[in-house]
């Protein structure tokens, strides 16, 4: 189960210079956050969701797709590793840093037991606070989407066709839920 782990002021600085042992950490608003690694469905769910997303973002010349683990960093307090996010593209090609990517236009977290009170609440929180403009918790277990945009109070709770239009001029990414959450986990 993840859990805060407890010190007075967390930095990113500090997060990467813990060694490599598998697990996830994340500062969220100056506090360490560790979550063991994923399991297989937890996995599968992430790996079509970006083959998804990669397939529509690479046709539409929108930017990059990126996967966890990733040092995503907002400020020295906030330093998060989405387990699927849309980097749009600048012109100044690819990001060769965690630093560079940016704008981030999509963040997707899957919902394990261990992340769902962080998924929901705390990095809902950074995510609106930082403008991201789609935010997707993705819920396996429920096979539901929960969206959410930086002005929502309450996410719009998709379980049929999850619509993606970044660019008003191209056709939404729709994905049908059910035919997606049963290729992943069936």
């Amino acid at each position: 189960m993840g859990m805060p782990a407890h010190q007075t002021e967390w930095t990113a600085e500090m997060v990467r210079a813990l060694p490599e042992d598998g697990k996830r950490y994340e500062v969220l608003d100056g506090e360490l956050f560790v979550s063991p690694a994923p399991r297989p469905d937890h996995q599968a769910v992430v790996f079509r969701l970006a083959k998804i997303l990669d397939a529509y973002v690479s046709k539409h010349k929108l930017g990059w797709v990126f996967t966890s683990p990733a040092d995503l960093e907002f400020s020295p307090r906030r330093q998060v590793q989405p387990d699927v996010f849309v980097v749009a593209d600048t012109g100044k090609g690819r990001p060769r840093t965690w630093r560079e990517a940016r704008p981030v236009t999509l963040v997707a977290e899957v919902k394990s037991d261990s992340t769902a009170r962080v998924d929901r609440v705390t990095k809902r929180t950074i995510y609106q606070s930082e403008r991201i403009p789609v935010y997707w918790i993705v819920d396996p277990d429920a096979r539901l989407v929960e969206c959410w945009t930086p002005e929502d109070k309450r996410p719009a709770v998709i379980a049929d066709t999850l619509t993606w239009q970044p660019k008003e001029d191209i056709p939404p990414l729709e994905i049908n839920l059910p035919e997606f959450f049963a290729a992943a986990l069936d």
